[in-house]
C-alpha cells in the first residue's frame, strides 16, 4: 500500500470543517510540493492555537495526503467527536499509562503502510511568551529513526491571532479575518543519525535538529528572526514548580540538555518506541 485513501469519515469531516475555515480565514499556503505523493512519511508541526489541527488538516487534505494525528485518548470516547476521531484513523495516546507506548507502535505501523503521521513534537501548546516553538519531546525522533521515513517540517501561524493559546473566550477574535499561514519545508536530513545506537543523547540531538527546522520555517512565515534560545518548559524550580519563561537550549544545539529533562528517557531499552505524551 503506497498511500492511504481519504475515505468516508475524512471527507465527511472536511465537509463540516472546511466551509467555516474558508469563511472565517484567508489562506497563505506554501510548500505543498514537499508533501510526498507516495509512501509513508512524518510531518512535524508547531503548535500555538487550539485551531491548529483543523488549520493544518485543511492544508494537508488539499494535497491529497491526509494526516493521522496523535491525540489524547479522551477524545475517542463516545459521542460524535469520538466517532469522527475513530473513523478518520487518528491515533489515541494514553498518557502516563502502560498503554502509552502503543501510540508510537501504531505510528510506526501506519507509516510502514504508506500513511502520514503528524506530530506536534512540543507535546502541547507552546508556553513560549513570544509563541516560538519550545523544546521538543523525542517521540517524533524515535519514530523517524525506526522508519527512516521522510520528516517534513511545517510551520503555521495565524490561528493563534484568532484563538490565542490558553485565552478565555472573550479574547477570541475572528474578525477582521485573519490569515492562516502554513509553510512546509523539504525533508529534514537525518541520515547521519541512522545506524547509530538510539541513546537518549542521540534522540535529543535528533529532536533538536527537527525543532530547528520548524523554527527556521516559522521565522520565514513571521518575517522576523527566531530567538537564539528555545523555551524549555521542563526547567524546574524547587519543590517541583516550573519556571515560566526559561529559555535554556540554544537553537542549533542538541535539544533537551537543560535541567529537568526526564531521567527515564536515558533508562529506556535501546530501540524501544516509548511514549512521551505528544498530542494533536
Amino acid at each position: 500500500m503506497s498511500r492511504r485513501r481519504i475515505g468516508f469519515w475524512y471527507r465527511f469531516a472536511a465537509v463540516l470543517a472546511k466551509p467555516p475555515l474558508v469563511v472565517l480565514f484567508k489562506r497563505d499556503w506554501r510548500g505543498m510540493e514537499h508533501i510526498p505523493q507516495e509512501g509513508g512519511f512524518i510531518t512535524v508541526v508547531n503548535h500555538n492555537s487550539y485551531l491548529d489541527p483543523l488549520s493544518y488538516a485543511h492544508y494537508q487534505y488539499n494535497t491529497g495526503r491526509v494526516p493521522r494525528f496523535l491525540a489524547k485518548n479522551s477524545l475517542f470516547k463516545g459521542g460524535f467527536v469520538g466517532a469522527v476521531m475513530r473513523g478518520t484513523g487518528q491515533i489515541p495516546v494514553y498518557r502516563e499509562t502502560a498503554d502509552a507506548v502503543s501510540a508510537f507502535r501504531a505510528a510506526v505501523e501506519a507509516i510502514d503502510k504508506g500513511e502520514c503521521v503528524a506530530f506536534y513534537p512540543e507535546g502541547t501548546l507552546t508556553r513560549d511568551p513570544d509563541m516560538w516553538p519550545m523544546e521538543g519531546k523525542t517521540g517524533a525522533a524515535r519514530v523517524a529513526l525506526i522508519t527512516r521515513a521522510p520528516v517534513i517540517p511545517v510551520a503555521q501561524w495565524g490561528a493563534n491571532e484568532a484563538v490565542p493559546p490558553y485565552a478565555g473566550i472573550k479574547k477570541i477574535r475572528f474578525f477582521p479575518r485573519k490569515t492562516l499561514k502554513v509553510l512546509a519545508g523539504p525533508p529534514v536530513d537525518l541520515s547521519r543519525f541512522y545506524d547509530r545506537e538510539p541513546t537518549a543523547e542521540l534522540l535529543r540531538e535528533v529532536t533538536g535538529v527537527i525543532m530547528d527546522a520548524i523554527t527556521q520555517l516559522l521565522a520565514e512565515v513571521r518575517g522576523e528572526p527566531a530567538p537564539a534560545q528555545r523555551y524549555d518548559r521542563r526547567r524546574m524550580l524547587p519543590r517541583g514548580r516550573r519556571e515560566p519563561g526559561a529559555r535554556t537550549a540554544v537553537a542549533g544545539e542538541p535539544a533537551g540538555r537543560a535541567a529537568g529533562e526526564e531521567a527515564a528517557v536515558g533508562q529506556e531499552p535501546v530501540g524501544r518506541v516509548a511514549a512521551e505524551g505528544e498530542s494533536a
